[in-house]
């Protein structure tokens, strides 16, 4: 249960509504309590008028009184208990919101080593599945919990009322119960985290195999993907199954409990009569219908039980991932007006989970309104400086001012707010195009919606589509070409009209006739801010102000497109390979 104290906090904040449940809960369960009572009155009127010591006309008032009494006590209870359900279940249901928000806001602020370490599939899994168990524990168990103890209680008041030698014969075998419950719920407590990692493996395996179904299709490896999934899904089945196995023991282990019970209640239940003991023989039908009654309870207890341990299975998997701390944190409350200059001071950044030294004692600087553009081989860390300007992963060594300031030092929601980026992998939402370039700006009017798209040449394609600004893509913008995705992208960057604008070879799947176009647009538009444009093409970089060229890690030509021409290195010889490719 240690994991589950989690959730106390949510108790605390809904105890209103739990107390009122559980005082609705005692009230239902008192007035369910009359009828076995006015069952043993009734029983004991009937056998009076056996033995003729009540007359016809007194029975029949008695035995209609009773069952109108019994009528309205099952009324009673039974709307008290809809009740119940209403305000306990409907507590369990904000919890889940509330953690849902929680784990949700939580993934947010965790740091992009989280998510390469960690699979989608399973993110999901803990986010539905695990907070569903959770649920189930705060809701039904919780509520099931409170009816049982009540139940008990109330029960063992009246029967201890009636008869407590006969009380102690029919509760003889619950401690027997107690400790079977103890012994198999251990077992299932493991069994439920093991069938959870298992879950998440199979969903994490599933969400990939569908995210890459092209590539699977393209190689003609669905087979091989049956296979695989098969395997994962048939490990699935057993751990289930042995899940199933152990829950299974519970409701016949209740059944054959409660049978005993009834037998003790008959056997003792008689000899106590025909002693003299018990004076009235509807207290032996009183007490048969107790013990029926607690049957469902005390199995309710094998199955809370059961709820409870994957609940605790489910919060220790959602704890893990509470507990971790994001490695970029906003340790800043003042607000910081972004200019936009940027500088690097020996600047070296080496990847946590590769090992792999990026960046290497690096320094330059960006002037407020000025662009630099950053080439170099594939891996030679262009992509990592963008990453750092956003703060996305914080440097091993040196510092990165921004106006000044140690980027550690700025409000990260400032430092944000005030970029806008184009991954070199755009990525698109399964939504309409109009809210894919709104995210920049959810304010933004749909004119700057169209004039966004216009500067991104992207605008008659948009048009051309049946739905045009209200055409729903696919995941992940598969409808769309990598060239347009990129278009869309570059507009949800320019709508958010930032200080800062950082492109990451975002114009590779465009042709350079359209390139030129873009970077005309842009030029305009980033004559009063902070742009930073990574490419292979020096098409892309010869208009900018600065250019360094990258190889690894390491600044080895800087200087114009002129400059950089002139001299003998990596950037001439790139122009002269990429201007005869044009010839």
């Amino acid at each position: 249960m240690k994991s589950l104290q989690h959730l106390n906090k949510y108790f605390f904040k809904y105890r209103y509504r739990l107390l009122l449940g559980i005082f609705i809960t005692v009230v239902a369960k008192i007035f369910a309590l009359f009828t076995p009572r006015l069952i043993g009155m009734s029983i004991n009127v009937v056998s009076e008028r056996l033995e003729g010591n009540i007359s016809e006309e007194i029975f029949q008032q008695q035995l209609v009184l009773n069952i109108l009494y019994v009528i309205g006590a099952a009324v009673l209870a039974g709307g008290f208990t809809f009740l119940m359900r209403q305000t306990i279940i409907n507590v369990s249901r904000y919890i889940e919101y509330d953690l849902k928000n929680e784990v949700y806001a939580h993934y947010q602020k965790l740091s992009l080593s989280f998510y390469k370490a960690n699979r989608t599939g399973d993110l999901m899994n803990r986010i539905t599945e695990d907070v569903s168990k959770v649920r189930e524990f705060a809701g039904p168990a919780i509520m099931y919990s409170i009816n049982t103890v009540t139940l008990f209680v109330v029960a063992l008041i009246y029967m201890y009322q009636r008869s407590p030698e006969l009380t102690l014969y029919t509760v003889l075998p619950l401690p027997i119960l107690s400790i079977f419950i103890y012994k198999i719920s251990q077992i299932i407590n493991k069994r439920s985290r093991i069938v959870q990692e298992s879950l998440s493996t199979l969903s994490a395996f599933t969400q990939e195999r569908f995210s890459g179904i092209s590539v699977i299709k393209s190689y003609g490896i669905e087979p091989l993907t049956n296979t695989r999934f098969e395997v994962l899904s048939n490990d699935n089945r057993a751990k289930q199954i042995n899940l199933s196995k152990i829950q299974a023991l519970f409701f016949p282990l209740m059944i054959l409990i409660i049978g005993l019970s009834n037998i003790i209640v008959a056997y003792v239940g008689g000899l106590l009569f025909m002693n003299g003991e018990i004076k009235e023989i509807g207290t032996i039908a009183e007490f048969l219908i107790y013990v029926n009654m607690l049957t469902w309870p005390v199995a309710v207890i094998g199955w809370v039980t059961n709820l409870v341990q994957q609940a605790e299975a489910s919060q220790k998997r959602i704890n893990e991932f509470l507990k971790q701390e994001p490695e970029i944190t906003n340790t800043v409350t003042d607000r910081f007006i972004i200019n936009g200059e940027i500088e690097f001071k020996d600047v070296s950044y080496t990847y946590p989970d590769t090992n792999i030294q990026a960046i290497k004692s690096l320094s330059f600087k960006i002037p407020k309104g000025k662009t630099l553009a950053i080439l170099g081989k594939t891996g030679a860390g262009k992509s990592t400086i963008l990453d750092l300007i956003g703060r996305l992963y914080d440097v091993n060594k040196g510092t990165i001012l921004i106006d000044g300031q140690p980027i550690d030092k700025v409000n990260l929601l400032d430092l944000r707010e005030n970029i806008g980026y184009v991954p070199q992998d755009a990525f698109l939402f399964s939504d309409t195009i109009r809210t894919n370039i709104k995210f920049g700006d959810e304010t933004a009017s749909d004119e700057a919606v169209i004039e966004a798209a216009k500067n991104a040449k992207v605008h008659k394609n948009i048009v051309g589509f049946k739905d045009g600004y209200e055409t729903v893509l696919g995941e992940r913008g598969i409808t769309l070409s990598g060239g347009q995705k990129q278009r869309i992208s570059i507009a949800r960057a320019i709508i958010k009209n930032p200080q800062i604008l950082l492109f990451d070879d975002c114009l590779s799947a465009v042709d350079t006739e359209t390139e030129e176009q873009i970077l005309r647009n842009l030029n305009k538009l980033s004559s009063d801010r902070t742009t930073v444009i990574v490419s292979h093409r020096v098409s892309s970089a010869k208009n900018a102000d600065q250019i360094i060229v990258l190889d690894d890690g390491q600044i080895i030509q800087s200087g114009n497109h002129q400059e950089l021409i002139n001299s003998d290195g990596y950037y001439k010889d790139l122009y002269l390979k990429q201007l005869s490719e044009k010839d």
